[in-house]
């Protein structure tokens, strides 16, 4: 199966949200963090982090791009019982079984996301409310190189007899 995992190309994350997620951790939308927010009471970093992050599950911080990696089904089940014990201690889920439901619904949304894409897909997204007040997801993408790479030939190598 893929999933996603956050990826940084440089140190912004850092400078953008309140917590960054270190490059590698395994990723899901996050949105639910923003479900119960007012629109309003969204500024600053937090802003940021409902607009473009991506939450990593190891630190629970933000990633402006995740991309397409192979999961394996023990894997999936870690980013499953971590997200699990995230809804339990900072979302108020009663336990960990009343909790898997959730989590599971967010690592399929990745994988379903994630279904037909190539590994190494970078993954950006876009996040705004609605009209109706719900959340509303837009995700771009940028798909890895084919072939060789796409260098700019800069000098030509010539024979000292030509």
């Amino acid at each position: 199966m893929k999933l996603l995992k956050t990826i940084r190309f440089d140190g912004s994350d850092e400078r953008v949200f309140d917590k960054a997620a270190e490059p590698g951790e395994w990723a899901v939308s996050g949105a639910f963090a923003f479900a119960d927010r007012a629109p309003s009471s969204l500024t600053g970093k937090t802003r940021q982090a409902f607009a473009n992050g991506f939450l990593g599950v190891a630190s629970f911080g933000r990633s402006t791009f995740a991309s397409v990696a192979h999961a394996s089904a023990g894997e999936r089940e870690e980013i499953e019982r971590l997200l699990a014990q995230h809804f339990v201690a900072g979302y108020g889920a009663p336990d960990l079984d009343a909790a898997l439901p959730a989590a599971r619904e967010e690592v399929s949304f990745v994988e379903d996301l994630c279904r037909g894409v190539l590994i190494n897909t970078v993954f950006a997204v876009r996040r705004t409310w609605g009209a109706d007040g719900g959340i509303k997801e837009e995700f771009r993408t940028i798909a890895p190189p084919s072939g060789p790479p796409p260098h700019a030939r800069i000098w030509t190598v010539t024979d000292d007899d030509a």
